[in-house]
C-alpha cells in the first residue's frame, strides 16, 4: 500500500457509510440503468430526499451516472463493486455462521 493509500481510504469509506449508500451501488450493479423510481423500489426503505442525496454524492464520486434511460455506475463505480468479489457468497457464509448472533435488525 503505498503511503498515500491511507489518505484516499477515508474519504472512500466516508461515502461508502452514508446511508443506503452501498445499496444505491449494488442495485446498479447489473450494468441495467435504473430511474429514481426503480432505484427507489430496488432499495426498498429509503426516502427520497436520502436517495437524492446519495445519487449526488456518488455522482459527484464518479461512481454513478445518468444517462437517457436512468443511473448507471461508471466504469470506476464497476471497478468498486469488482473489488468486493463475492459478496453475496460471502454474506451468506457469514450469516450461517453469525446468524445467532447478529442483532435483529441486521439480519433483517
Amino acid at each position: 500500500m503505498s503511503d498515500t493509500a491511507p489518505h484516499a481510504l477515508g474519504p472512500l469509506l466516508a461515502l461508502l457509510e452514508g446511508r443506503f449508500a452501498l445499496r444505491v451501488l449494488w442495485a446498479l450493479r447489473d450494468g441495467q440503468p435504473r430511474t429514481f423510481r426503480a432505484l427507489q423500489e430496488c432499495i426498498g426503505a429509503i426516502t427520497p430526499n436520502t436517495l437524492n442525496t446519495r445519487i449526488k454524492e456518488l455522482r459527484n464520486a464518479s461512481l454513478l451516472t445518468h444517462a437517457g434511460k436512468g443511473y448507471l455506475l461508471t466504469a470506476l463505480g464497476l471497478q468498486l463493486l469488482q473489488t468486493f468479489g463475492d459478496l453475496p457468497g460471502f454474506a451468506q457464509q457469514w450469516s450461517s455462521l453469525a446468524g445467532a448472533t447478529l442483532p435483529q435488525t441486521i439480519t433483517s
